[in-house]
């Protein structure tokens, strides 16, 4: 009985290990299966996911050359439509639809020197009343003149500002001590470096030392007031025919801006500057400023019909491109 016993249970034993075995690697297989079936998946959506990723960058580097492509040639045909724009308005501005005689008989009536009307004959390019205009072309005309006068007042204007910080800056640089005739001799520095790079070379220029700062500030302020005297001659000449009070004041600052550069040429140093001098300086460049803006503030309020404007071109002489004295 015992032994049957055994025998029974030995049997039952190796029962429940060989199925626990089976089980086990059922188990071992179906797990097998799954991560198989896991990590395929997961190789076909990392697969897909790349494919569209290298789709999608392809798109839109694509699009982005397009893009870039597009605006070079939107940009290129804008900056040739522009320039073609600009080059028609100058060619309207010069030219006025009247026929050469016409142009030459206003101009015989304008009151020019023989010499004066004898050069213009030969340049064809006319000086007119604005009143002797008929009333369509007065107005292209007073636009025209006016637009140039403009230029030439604001291009003044930006020099006498610069001109004026500069002084009032060498007014403190001299009367500080210490901490403040740095930080004034700093302000003049940058002063020099901002207008250095509105000139020639002025890409070129360089630091300058404590020491060389007023040199350069000088030498500044005389190739300013030199500038400004072949600016105010070409104001000047745009300005015939406008009221005399007018006329004056210009003719005033274009005479006392040559002062100024005589002083500034003569001074080797800021203490050879004195105070009244700057003083005075300050002054003649506050008329010389308030006079431009009364100037162009008459013009832009009134239409003088006795402003002499021009050079202009009978009609039928324009060209593409013309070559016009503005």
């Amino acid at each position: 009985i015992v032994e049957d016993s055994i025998g029974l249970t030995k049997s039952a034993v190796a029962s429940t290990i060989t199925a626990a075995v089976g089980a086990a690697q059922g188990a071992k297989d179906l797990v097998t299966n799954k991560v198989t079936e896991a990590v395929d998946l997961t190789k076909e959506a990392v697969q897909d996911g790349v494919e569209k990723t290298k789709s999608m960058v392809t798109s839109t580097v694509t699009t982005a050359l397009d893009a870039a492509k597009a605006k070079a040639v939107g940009q290129a045909v804008a900056g040739g439509v522009e320039s073609v724009l600009g080059m028609s308005e100058e060619l309207v501005d010069h030219c006025l639809p009247m026929s050469e005689e016409e142009l030459g008989q206003l101009a015989a009536t304008a009151g020019l020197d023989a010499a004066t009307a004898q050069e213009q004959r030969e340049q064809q390019g006319y000086f007119v009343r604005l009143g002797a205009l008929s009333s369509a072309v007065r107005l292209r005309a007073y636009r025209h003149s006016l637009d140039k006068l403009r230029r030439v007042g604001h291009g003044a204007q930006d020099t006498l500002a610069h001109l004026q910080r500069a002084i009032n800056l060498i007014e403190c640089v001299k009367n500080e001590v210490g901490q403040k005739l740095l930080d004034g001799q700093e302000k003049l520095y940058q002063l020099w470096v901002d207008w250095s790079l509105t000139q020639p070379k002025g890409h070129q220029v360089k630091t300058a030392t404590q020491a060389e700062v007023e040199p350069r500030t000088l030498a500044m302020l005389r190739i300013i007031t030199q500038q400004l005297q072949p600016a105010y001659e070409k104001l000047k000449s745009n300005i015939h025919g406008l009221p005399g009070t007018v006329q004056d004041a210009v003719q005033q600052a274009t005479r006392n801006i040559q002062k100024l550069h005589a002083t500034f040429s003569r001074a080797k140093s800021f203490q050879d500057l004195s105070s009244s001098a700057l003083t005075q300086s300050q002054d003649t460049v506050r008329d010389a400023r308030r006079s431009l803006e009364e100037l162009l503030e008459y013009v832009t309020q009134n239409v003088p019909l006795n402003w002499l404007v021009g050079p202009f071109q009978a009609q039928k002489r324009c060209r593409m491109m013309p070559d016009l004295k503005s």
